[in-house]
């Protein structure tokens, strides 16, 4: 049985870095406690100053910049292409990574999910899109007020920043939005 949740941006709790440099607010994650343990995590972290990223040993990430100028990763010892707003990168949670600004400071939407346990496939859509999933849990992140988010025949409205979660989906599953979000797609290994 499907169990549908519309999270609230003024819900979620802050939580420190792993590494102590700063804070994040967690948007859900499947299951665990503390900052190991879940087989996937959405988070949105806020990037004051350039500095090191937290590892996450067994996982992978997949990084997108949410608000200012963006930044560059230095992942391994090799720098990435300067990261825009809306422009996901992936790497290995088992990374050594640090951060340079590119301005002020930034916000970050970050997906860490664990290989191993699941399939995941992340795209920002930007504009009206109808597509099909049968993937186990979907999550639709809006970065706009007034995203409009329908799953079957039942239509959602979603604030910026607002995330709607969707567990257990038995089957194909028809979604369609209109505005600018991000859809992920989690299946069990």
């Amino acid at each position: 049985m499907s169990q549908l949740t519309v999270l609230r941006a003024a819900d979620y709790p802050r939580m420190p870095w792993k590494n102590g440099g700063g804070s994040t607010e967690e948007i859900t994650r499947d299951a665990g406690t503390g900052l190991d343990g879940f087989g996937w995590r959405l988070s949105i972290a806020d990037i004051a100053e350039s500095g090191g990223f937290s590892t996450f040993a067994g996982y992978q990430r997949v990084i997108t910049v949410l608000q200012g100028d963006g930044m560059i990763l230095q992942v391994d010892d090799k720098t990435t292409r300067p990261l825009q707003p809306l422009d996901p990168f992936a790497f290995s949670g088992d990374s050594q990574v640090s951060c340079t600004l590119l301005g002020g400071e930034i916000r970050d939407f970050n997906l860490i999910y664990a290989p191993h346990r699941y399939n995941a496939r992340l795209q920002w859509v930007d504009g009206q899109q109808r597509f099909f999933s049968s993937a186990g849990t979907v999550l639709v992140f809006s970065v706009i007020e007034g995203l409009s988010v329908t799953t079957g025949t039942s239509s959602h409205g979603l604030g910026k920043h607002d995330c709607l979660q969707l567990d257990g989906n038995p089957g194909l599953l028809e979604l369609s939005v209109s505005g600018t979000c991000c859809v992920i797609e989690l299946t069990a290994i």
